[in-house]
C-alpha cells in the first residue's frame, strides 16, 4: 500500500499519468459520441481540446522528466494551466446546462464532405443539432460536463502540487 501511495506521489510519473488520463477522456468523449450516439455540442469540442494539449505535453513531460528538471518543473505548470482551462470550459457549460447563464448562441451539427451544393444541403438538414442547455446524459444528477469538472479540477491541482515539490522522489 506504501509503494502505491509513493508511485501516485512520484513527480517524475505525472506528466505521463496526465497524458494517459487525457487519452482515456477523449476515448470516452467518442465511445460515447460514436458508440452511444451522444452527439456533442460546441462545448462538449471545446472540453476536448485541453485534453489533447495534454497528452502532447504529458508526453513531452515523460521524456524530459529525468534530464531537464526544470523544462519538466514548466511542463507540469503548463499541465495545471491546462487542466484549469478545462475546468472552466466545462464548469461554463455546466452552468449553461442549469440555466445559471446564458450559453453560446451556436448550435453544433456535424457536417461531412459534400459534393454539390446539394448534398451539402441534404447533410445539413439531416444533420442533429445539439444545444448546450441539453444535457445528454448523467449519473447521480452529474452530467459529463460535471464529472469534467471534477476529473479536470482534481487534474489541475495535482499537477500544481507536484509543479511545486522539487526532486525527483
Amino acid at each position: 500500500m506504501g509503494k502505491m501511495i509513493r508511485s501516485f506521489l512520484a513527480r517524475k510519473q505525472t506528466a505521463l499519468m496526465a497524458a494517459l488520463i487525457s487519452a482515456t477522456a477523449l476515448a470516452a468523449a467518442f465511445i460515447g459520441q460514436y458508440g452511444f450516439d451522444l452527439h456533442p455540442c460546441t462545448l462538449c469540442i471545446y472540453q476536448r481540446w485541453p485534453f489533447v494539449v495534454a497528452i502532447a505535453l504529458g508526453l513531452a513531460g515523460a521524456i524530459v522528466a529525468r534530464r531537464h528538471p526544470s523544462v519538466f518543473t514548466a511542463i507540469l505548470v503548463l499541465l495545471a494551466l491546462t487542466f484549469a482551462a478545462d475546468t472552466g470550459i466545462a464548469a461554463f457549460h455546466v452552468g449553461v446546462e442549469q440555466g445559471w447563464w446564458q450559453g453560446l448562441s451556436s448550435c453544433s451539427a456535424e457536417v461531412g464532405t459534400a459534393k454539390t451544393v446539394e448534398q451539402l444541403r441534404a447533410q445539413i438538414l439531416a444533420a442533429p443539432i445539439v444545444r448546450c442547455d441539453d444535457i445528454a446524459w448523467s449519473l447521480f444528477g452529474i452530467s459529463m460536463a460535471g464529472y469534467n469538472v471534477l476529473l479536470c479540477l482534481g487534474l489541475a491541482v495535482y499537477c500544481a502540487f507536484q509543479a511545486r515539490r522539487k526532486g525527483e522522489e
